[in-house]
């Protein structure tokens, strides 16, 4: 309920947090790096490409990512979902009960966001810090090699302020794993089984606090798809049924906001797309955007030696 609670909190600051400084992206985001906007492209110009998104929690990507996610595949990426802990801590009725319910609506998230597979490690809800930082390191080396992953998006491994030991476990496990995966030596049973090195060469990385963003997605032409996504999150997310729920509790008091307009349907969907979403609204409207997702992007490295190369090799006559 706490995580609920401050994401609605910052939803309604973000005007005011906007206003207070122009170094701001509604949640206090610092932007003092050149900041990139990524548009839409069109056709399938990463066709062939691998992306695996990846969350602690079955709530994470829909309310950080799920628009870069969804414009990704659509431009011809194949992706995986990738959930670290069984959630076991956020959800309704028992323990069991909530295991069970935010395994569901993971599936469904990577069903309506149009992932191919689901890849859950089960390690235990808030409990991240106690599990061998090596072995979870070693799972994620294990899947990158043999998915052959080019780009995952996860929580920034250098995020400050980040209370949630599950986020920043996680992230830091990622980040080591990307790089150790090219590797020759490391883990060489991986290789008698058949896997081979392979770099992953592209990182967006989100954070729920202040973080350095160089990349804004524009995810205006998906937004509907992120909806979709955050309503099937109905075991622990923000959104599910809040918006006719809601709409109900107005109505009870005689009241009633517009924008949730007339029925269930159109309140749980305008609830997400107009209230939730307020970070992606002011993220957008800073940079003359309808909806848009910050980032702290890592692209692929060229060597020194590369980028000598092309500025200074000339033809042999």
């Amino acid at each position: 309920m706490l995580r609920r609670s401050l994401i609605a909190a910052a939803a309604l600051g973000s005007l005011a947090r906007r206003a207070r400084s122009q170094q701001v992206v509604a949640d206090g985001t610092a932007t003092t790096a050149e900041v990139f906007i990524e548009r839409p492209q069109a056709g399938k110009p990463h066709a062939g490409r691998v992306l695996a998104a990846i969350q602690p929690h079955s709530d994470d990507l829909p309310i950080f990512a799920a628009g870069t996610i969804a414009k990704l595949l659509d431009e011809g990426y194949t992706g995986y979902l990738i959930r670290v802990t069984n959630d076991d801590m956020a959800g309704p009725g028992t323990i069991g009960n909530t295991v069970f319910e935010n395994e569901k609506d993971n599936a469904n998230v990577a069903q309506v966001l149009g992932l191919k597979k689901v890849f859950n490690l089960n390690y235990s809800n808030h409990e991240m810090d106690q599990e061998s930082p090596r072995e979870v390191r070693a799972r994620f080396i294990f899947l990158f090699r043999m998915l052959k992953v080019d780009t995952v998006i996860c929580y920034d491994p250098w995020g400050h302020y980040e209370e949630n030991p599950d986020h920043y476990v996680t992230a830091r496990a990622v980040e080591s794993a990307c790089w150790m995966a090219n590797g020759t030596k490391d883990y060489p049973e991986h290789f008698e089984a058949g896997l081979q090195p392979h770099a992953v060469r592209e990182k967006y990385y989100f954070a729920r606090g202040p973080q350095l963003v160089n990349r804004v997605v524009d995810i205006s032409a998906v937004i509907d798809r992120k909806v979709a996504a955050n309503r099937v999150n109905l075991a622990q997310g923000p959104a599910g049924q809040t918006g006719a729920s809601l709409r109900r509790q107005l109505a009870a008091k005689g009241q009633r906001l517009a924008v949730l307009g007339d029925d269930d349907e159109t309140a749980s969907n305008n609830y997400v797309k107009q209230i939730l979403l307020q970070r992606d609204i002011e993220t957008g409207k800073r940079y003359g955007l309808a909806y848009a997702e910050p980032f702290h992007y890592i692209g692929p490295e060229s060597t020194f030696v590369e980028e000598y190369i092309r500025r200074n090799a000339v033809p042999v006559r």
